[in-house]
């Protein structure tokens, strides 16, 4: 498990990012770099990390199913994911 101060910072990330999207893409469109380096720092959607929305794990994260690699496997191997199963061959 994370800590929660990694999970709530990352979460502050992603609404400081919605907040100046628009203004972000109007600055890009303009080619106004100085006034895009006058954002905050966490207004850049690079800053935002990928975390599991179970455990907040940040690392091993599986981008279609929103979690990490383990509760991946074992959401899968419990059979509550749809459509997932275990290869054989």
């Amino acid at each position: 498990m994370a800590k929660k101060a990694w999970i709530a910072r990352n979460e502050k990330r992603k609404k400081t990012v919605a907040k100046y999207a628009e203004k972000r893409k109007e600055l890009k469109e303009a080619g106004d770099y100085e006034g895009l380096q006058k954002l905050p720092r966490n207004a850049s959607p690079t800053r935002v990390r990928n975390r599991c929305s179970i455990t907040g794990r940040s690392r091993g994260f599986v981008g279609k199913y929103g979690v990490s690699r383990i509760k991946f496997r074992e959401l899968a191997l419990s059979g509550e994911l749809p459509g997932v199963k275990k290869a054989s061959w």
